[in-house]
């Protein structure tokens, strides 16, 4: 089935309702499931006169809004793939991954046509569309124009191995993976989402992610759209965000820590709160129990639950914040972070640890045997239907992948155990761990001890010329600290050292995450 087919059913039952909202040319903008439709027909229609053929790989730069959406389903109608790299990561970056997988044509907003002055892989895309201001050698894609086109025959009759979204990693460690989802990957991920999130029709959700918004569409949600900058979650302005939830009264929100923590500080600051929020789901990063307790004093009539995935596996688990005092205190005495029971729809696995090593194909028997008891922690490893089972080309597989007789698993590169409840504790990044003759060292046994302290805003210990150290970025540059007191407070974590660090590297996604190897590259004082 092709996934369009979802998103499409809304623009019959619901036609009038709003399917997005956003923020265009300074003023709220609202685009209807019916507009959504329509246009996305429109675009399909412009798109196949120009050539572009179903498996035809097109890459898109354009911002959250309804425009993307528009975009991204008429790509799904025509069986077209949609390429999608982050503008910010450089021209480096947008080459490798041009060379992995070379788009047929470039559909990017007036201002990222930019980027291909500097980049001759983008110079090389051989069909170009501009979206707003007309681009020299670019067609405009104007779906507003009355163009003659056909809703119901223009749908591509998908299977769920057929391609139909390309991202890539980060490549910050070494080359990016191409992760290619297809229609069946996603119709799958879809259910997960809507289960996990108790996605209802003709709810209005905050939506700073773009995968949610498709999600939204694809169950009848409204998605207002945040009048911020989406690439920086960590570093938005919260006041216009403020503003629109307390315009348009959303009900639930899907965010990083990085954004609900602006949104937290200046509620906090300006004594506001957001009562219409029921539901806020964080994710994408470590969420501390300090920052869930905060959120929930500016969302007072909210159930926060946090939600852990990655680029190949969202969501994996989900934990409903209740301020349970036992499970606070494991964390404040370096017991990682609580992420909850699994979904339903997926298989978690605890492996003894051996991240850059590949994992040879298990027997089921060999398998059950391996995996770690309860309370004993180990890597991480995941397998079910909104798995990734493979990188493009397979580039990437022999370190993250491993079968089971005919069953793919992926490791996620993170490290945690299972409790006697059946619930996942998470304790860090895998290439965070130090294992040296004191033992392994988890990198969130550290940071939930540590975000306990009030004046100190990051935290992550490495190994600095061979000795275990903490290293720090204080909320004020001019703090006054007893670092006995921070040293007696990691008595068992054999912390030899302790740096202070201007600026902590964090995650360019998410702004939440440490950055390790960019943190081991810093001149520490």
């Amino acid at each position: 089935m092709n996934i369009i087919t979802i998103l499409q059913q809304f623009a019959t039952t619901q036609a009038e309702l709003p399917a997005i909202i956003d923020t265009h040319k300074k003023r709220s903008r609202t685009t209807t499931f019916a507009e959504l439709e329509k246009a996305s027909a429109i675009t399909a229609t412009l798109l196949q006169q120009k050539g572009l053929q179903p498996g035809d790989t097109v890459l898109v730069f354009h911002p959250m809004s309804a425009e993307l959406y528009i975009i991204l389903a008429a790509l799904f109608r025509l069986g077209l793939i949609a390429m999608f790299l982050d503008p910010g990561v450089g021209k480096n970056h947008i080459n490798d991954c041009c060379n992995l997988y070379t788009p047929k044509a470039l559909i990017a907003s007036s201002r990222a046509y930019l980027l291909c002055l500097q980049s001759q892989a983008l110079q090389r895309i051989p069909l170009k569309f501009a979206i707003g201001c007309p681009i020299p050698g670019a067609i405009s894609l104007n779906y507003t124009q009355q163009a003659p086109y056909d809703i119901s025959s223009q749908i591509f009759t998908a299977t769920k191995d057929s391609p139909a979204l390309l991202t890539f990693t980060s490549g910050s460690t070494g080359k990016p993976k191409a992760a290619l989802r297809t229609h069946g990957f996603l119709l799958a991920q879809h259910q997960a989402l809507v289960n996990t999130l108790q996605l209802q029709a003709q709810q209005l959700d905050l939506t700073t992610l773009p995968i949610f918004v498709l999600a939204n569409l694809a169950s009848g949600l409204t998605s207002l759209i945040p009048n911020a900058n989406l690439r920086k979650p960590g570093a938005i302005n919260p006041a216009p965000v403020i503003a629109q939830i307390l315009t348009h009264q959303p009900s639930q929100t899907v965010a990083s820590p990085g954004f609900l923590s602006r949104l937290t500080a200046y509620c906090l600051q300006h004594s506001l709160t957001l009562p219409s929020l029921q539901k806020i789901f964080v994710g994408g990063a470590p969420v501390m129990p300090n920052s869930l307790i905060e959120l929930q004093k500016i969302a007072p009539n909210s159930q926060i639950t946090t939600v852990y995935g990655s680029t190949e596996a969202e969501p994996i688990a989900y934990s409903h914040h209740q301020t349970q005092t036992e499970d606070v205190t494991t964390t404040l005495t370096g017991g990682g972070l609580l992420v909850g029971k699994p979904v339903d729809s997926i298989q978690l696995r605890i492996l003894p640890q051996c991240w850059g090593k590949p994992i040879s194909p298990h027997t089921h028997a060999e398998f059950t045997a391996a995996c770690q008891p309860i309370g004993t922690p180990g890597e991480i490893v995941v397998s079910g239907n909104h798995v990734l089972s493979s990188y493009l080309n397979g580039d990437g597989n022999e370190e993250t992948k491993f079968t089971v007789e005919e069953t793919s698993w992926h490791r996620t590169g993170d490290t945690g155990y299972i409790d006697n409840q059946g619930r996942l504790w998470l304790l860090g990044r895998c290439i965070g761990c130090i294992d040296d003759n004191y033992g392994t060292l988890y990198p969130l046994a550290v940071e939930g001890i540590m975000q306990n302290h009030p004046d100190i805003r990051y935290s992550a210990v490495i190994l600095h010329q061979g000795q275990r150290t903490l290293v720090v970025e204080l909320n004020k540059p001019k703090s006054q600290i007893d670092w006995k007191s921070v040293k007696d407070s990691l008595e068992n974590m054999h912390i030899q050292k302790i740096k202070v660090c201007k600026k902590f590297p964090l995650d360019k996604r998410h702004n939440a995450k440490v950055d390790y190897p960019a943190l081991l590259k810093l001149s520490l004082r």
